[in-house]
């Protein structure tokens, strides 16, 4: 069911010093900052040649990574994402078999313009995961 790894995402305590550490000390290509109000956060992609890194920064006091960053105020991997074909197949796939959706369950846009899942972590060995729509 799932494809290819889309992107590991990253929560980092300061945006702008982590772009600049990928920027100069990785030479990465860094993208710009883009909010995304719906998700509470603040992102930057880096691309690479098989996948993307995401930095992942609080946006308002409600961001969900506001918690993940007190918690590990150094910031470190807050997900992983894998492409699906069809989220509303993959998502009643995952009920079926006893995964928990987070949220109402029905996706929403994300950072690509496309739709998204989360997936409760305890249901996946520790390890929040994002299902996107190609």
């Amino acid at each position: 069911m799932i494809g290819r790894l889309n992107h590991v995402a990253i929560a980092v305590p300061d945006l702008e010093a982590a772009a600049n550490q990928y920027r100069t000390a990785l030479g990465a290509d860094v993208g710009a900052p883009q909010d995304e109000p719906d998700h509470g956060v603040t992102v930057i992609f880096i691309e690479l040649p098989n996948t993307k890194i995401e930095l992942l920064y609080p946006l308002g006091e409600a961001s969900p990574i506001q918690g993940f960053l007190d918690k590990n105020p150094s910031g470190g991997i807050h997900h992983v994402c894998y492409e699906v074909e069809d989220i509303l197949a993959a998502r009643d796939h995952l009920i079926a078999t006893g995964a928990r959706v987070l949220g109402s369950g029905e996706p929403k846009i994300g950072a690509h313009g496309k739709p998204v899942l989360f997936l409760h972590p305890k249901d996946f060995n520790g390890c929040l995961v994002e299902l996107e729509q190609t």
